[in-house]
């Protein structure tokens, strides 16, 4: 299989009557690695299970592309996102400072990862 990182598998999006309430990003970022790029939801519709279904979705799509690592960052101190990862198998390997910090900036980002 040759597999093109290009970085971007492009949006899934969860829909309700129209409405967006849920979409993911995510890519492959290296030889059989993927990486969630991002996870949002509508804030009044956590734990229906949709960030979970949007989650299955992009790791499909990424194992039809080879991938068998995926990893995410997460921002430090974000008691949502850090349990919903740590429950679907995700393993914490390293704090780094966030992508995009300015020179003052000071946010850490925790790294998870599972096989997939």
């Amino acid at each position: 299989m040759n597999v093109e990182f290009d970085g971007w598998d492009g949006w899934l999006v969860a829909l309700e009557a129209e409405k967006v309430i849920g979409a993911i990003g995510g890519g492959i970022i290296g030889k059989d690695i993927s990486e969630v790029f991002v996870l949002y939801l509508d804030p009044e519709r956590g734990r229906e299970g949709i960030g979970t279904l949007l989650l299955n979705a992009l790791t499909e799509v990424q194992k039809v592309k080879g991938a068998t690592k995926q990893w995410v960052s997460v921002a430090k101190g974000n008691q949502k996102g850090i349990p919903f990862y740590e429950a679907k198998g995700f393993i914490f390997a390293e704090e780094i400072q966030c992508f995009g910090n300015s020179k003052h900036e000071k946010y850490v980002s925790l790294r998870y990862y599972r096989e997939i």
